[in-house]
């Protein structure tokens, strides 16, 4: 589905877990992933699969929450992204809400001109989960539901002022 505005592109894998959304970037062409994970055990595992697929270079692994990353790469970084993918935990509701807030808001300038923000999170009968249309200058585009799983799809809006 975004094969076409893979290849080329700077992707952003956050609450990247074991990598695999990352990694499937890089094999379809990313020109470079920047990986975000806090969780010891999947930073073992994404620096595994990494080694495993012998993947050396074109992309940088940050350890740490998302939030705290995002605030704290806001204040100096020159690094924009043109697909960030968003995967956290189902049950960490609050994680989509403020992770879509920085970056529709103060996070903003992570995110190139034409920019896409995937969220990933639980389709029916997710109530906790389920997310807004809009997060200040991001607006949701597309929803795709596929049984318990959904996908949000969220552009900038040329005119927001973030």
């Amino acid at each position: 589905m975004l094969a076409p505005r893979i290849q080329g592109s700077a992707f952003l894998d956050l609450y990247a877990g074991s990598g695999a959304v990352g990694i499937e970037a890089l094999s379809r062409g990313a020109a470079s992933v920047a990986f975000v994970e806090r969780v010891p055990v999947a930073l073992a595992a994404l620096r595994a699969n990494l080694a495993k697929l012998e993947i050396g270079e074109g992309f940088r692994i940050h350890s740490g929450s998302v939030g705290s990353w995002l605030r704290r790469s806001e204040k100096g970084s020159s690094q924009a992204f043109d697909l960030v993918f968003l995967d956290p935990p189902y049950d960490a509701g609050e994680e989509y809400a403020a992770t879509l807030g920085l970056l529709g808001g103060a996070a903003g300038q992570f995110l190139n001109p034409g920019a896409l923000v995937i969220a990933e999170h639980r389709g029916k009968g997710g109530s906790k989960e389920r997310l807004e249309d809009q997060y200040g200058a991001l607006e949701r585009t597309r929803l795709l539901v596929q049984g318990d799983a959904a996908l949000s799809f969220y552009a900038a809006r040329a005119n927001a002022v973030a």
